[in-house]
This record gives C-alpha cells, sequence and structure tokens, in this order.
C-alpha cells in the first residue's frame, strides 16, 4: 500500500494544501503543489518566506491534504497526511537540490521562491473523507 500512496502523492500536476499553526495555535492553510514522498513516512517540501515557514518554525506539526475532483462528491479521491518536522534546510546541499529538482518540473523561477526545504515524517495517515474507510479506498 505504501507504493500506491507514494504514486497517488507525486503525481503530476496536482495541488494540496499545508495546513499549520503558529505556538499559540493560529491556523494557516497554503496551497502548494511543491511536496514529495521521498518514502512511505517522509515527504519534503519547498517553502517561501511566507507564514507556513514561520509557523513550522514555532510549532512543527502540519497536515498536507491533496486531493482530486471526481464527477460528483462521492467521486473524490484524496488523502490526509498529518506530518512532523524533520528539519528546516534554509542553506546547504539540501535546499540546492531541492531547489533543482523543483526547476526541472516547475521551472526556475519556483525554485527561485523557495527559502527553504521542509522535511516531515508522516506521523498518520487518513482518508479524505472519514466514513470508517481506510485510506486506501479514497485514493
Amino acid at each position: 500500500m505504501a507504493k500506491k500512496l507514494m504514486d497517488y502523492f507525486n503525481k503530476a500536476p496536482r495541488i494540496g494544501t499545508l495546513s499549520t499553526a503558529d505556538k499559540t495555535g493560529k491556523v494557516d492553510s497554503a496551497v502548494l503543489g511543491s511536496p514529495r514522498m521521498t518514502d512511505e513516512k517522509t515527504v519534503i517540501a519547498g517553502l517561501g518566506k511566507n507564514r507556513s515557514l514561520i509557523n513550522l518554525q514555532q510549532n512543527p506539526h502540519a497536515v498536507f491534504l491533496v486531493m482530486e475532483p471526481g464527477t460528483t462528491l462521492a467521486d473524490w479521491k484524496g488523502v490526509r497526511l498529518y506530518l512532523r518536522v524533520k528539519s528546516i534546510a534554509t542553506t546547504g546541499p539540501a535546499l540546492a537540490a531541492y531547489k533543482a529538482e523543483v526547476a526541472k518540473i516547475a521551472g526556475q523561477q519556483a525554485a527561485d521562491m523557495m527559502a527553504a526545504a521542509v522535511t516531515f515524517s508522516v506521523e498518520e495517515i487518513r482518508p479524505l473523507v472519514d466514513m470508517g474507510q481506510g485510506w486506501e479506498k479514497s485514493i
């Protein structure tokens, strides 16, 4: 099932939302296309100098929701990944490597906007709509 999740998560084109909160609990949600699942327990995302990055520096917990529309609401597919920050690279080889990967996929302008490469561990996986079914049925 891990391969199915990685294939779905990394499918292009796709966008999702990254939800974060600061140290006081004030929530933010941002639309992102850059996150990539490198293995079944790791997600990496490029972030600009923005609210998401500031929040993650204060509070390591986040949720990434990726979905795709269907013909009817019941046909929509998606998954929610509950994440915890492992590292935030604002300089060095991890950031440079991620920016190079993004430049190939989304162009140099998108890569130039990135101020950090954030690596997350996947803490929990839930379906898009939790009706007592596993996430496997929602992708």
